[in-house]
């Protein structure tokens, strides 16, 4: 199946995961879109929505960002429980306790604008041939270009990002 769900304007799709990224959290729009009940949702990993179309590095970078106390803001394409799929731009937050310790991860999503996806889907279909043919750094290589394309750099990528959707 092929369908896509397309998020509306006012869409605001909410979830919470533990440090290890298993959901622990998701506002009943995450449900719907997903497809999946709540109980098959909670204690599973986030990536359990990763569409094959999304490159690894996609997900390093926001791992490598969060894990380094830094907000992410990246264009993610998930996968439904019947294979049809969704677009969003999702802001991954580390939210803390009031000692400053680790209290879970935050995810707000949210619709994708038709400019968005025309030049994020062709970037991404470009980084995945670049993982199959040279790994981790030929996809590194790719977004690295593309950034720099756009006066922008890794540095920069969320605001980039942000940017790209308005």
């Amino acid at each position: 199946m092929n369908k896509e769900h397309v998020l509306k304007n006012v869409d605001i799709v909410v979830s919470k995961g533990n440090a290890e990224g298993d959901i622990t959290y998701a506002n009943p729009i995450f449900v719907k879109l997903s497809g999946y009940s709540m109980g098959e949702l909670l204690d599973k990993p986030h990536s359990i929505l990763r569409h094959p179309d999304m490159p690894k590095l996609i997900f390093k970078f926001l791992w490598d960002n969060l894990k380094a106390g830094n907000d992410v803001i990246a264009f993610v394409k998930n996968l439904s429980k019947d294979n049809s799929f969704y677009w969003v731009l999702a802001h991954v937050r580390v939210a803390k306790n009031p000692d400053g310790s680790f209290r879970n991860y935050v995810s707000t999503r949210r619709m994708v604008t038709g400019g968005a996806r025309a030049v994020i889907e062709p970037l991404y279909a470009k980084m995945l041939e670049a993982e199959k043919e040279e790994g981790m750094s030929g996809s590194l290589k790719v977004l690295e270009a593309f950034l720099s394309g756009n006066g922008a750099s890794l540095a920069t990528f969320n605001e980039t990002m942000k940017k790209l959707n308005s």
